[in-house]
């Protein structure tokens, strides 16, 4: 089962280092790893709309409406990363980001998100090999002073972020595009 230790640990193997088994151990490895583990995960999970960690919510209105432009605003929420949608589903909602709020003119805002889910045994297989493989990028040189390991690394993490997205991607059903003007002058 998958463990924010044990991703840091196989990722501290994966540039020459010795595994280790809790954040608590006193080796400078083991607190760069603890120290960095966190923004790389929020990284990663913010490239794509995971299926392992998107959520959705509808939000309540803060007691305080904006200045102006629009008659609510919305807190989002506190493991809020990216949004991936804002009013249901083929029927989007204006509205606008500022700072941790959303901007718009309802009442009840549906909101589906990105969110920082660190419960890591609830995660593809992929999305792990590829968090492993970020953290050992970041860790590269730091922990062996090379860069061209941290830049085999980097090349490595790319390559397979493309393979996990497309392969989490293909879970959901195909999109279909509304038809329109644009479509039918395409397709026709």
């Amino acid at each position: 089962m998958a463990t924010s230790v044990s991703i840091c640990s196989n990722a501290l193997v994966m540039v020459g280092g010795k595994p280790f088994s809790s954040f608590d151990e006193p080796k400078d490895n083991v607190r760069t790893a603890a120290v960095l583990y966190a923004s790389v995960r929020d990284d990663v999970l913010r490239l794509h709309s995971w299926n392992c960690a998107t959520k959705r919510e509808l939000l309540a209105p803060l007691v305080t409406p904006p200045a102006f432009d629009f008659t609510q605003q919305f807190s989002l929420p506190g493991d809020w990363i990216r949004t991936l949608q804002v009013g249901y589903e083929g029927d989007p909602i204006p509205y606008r980001s500022e700072g941790q709020r959303i901007l718009a003119s309802v009442t009840v805002l549906p909101l589906v998100y990105v969110y920082r889910n660190d419960i890591e045994a609830t995660w593809s297989a992929n999305l792990i090999h590829v968090v492993e493989l970020a953290m050992a990028a970041k860790m590269a040189y730091s922990v062996t002073a090379s860069a061209s390991l941290r830049d085999s690394l980097r090349d490595e993490y790319a390559r397979e972020l493309k393979v996990a997205k497309a392969i989490d991607g293909q879970d959901d059903p195909p999109e279909e595009f509304m038809s329109g003007t644009f479509v039918e002058s395409r397709f026709s």
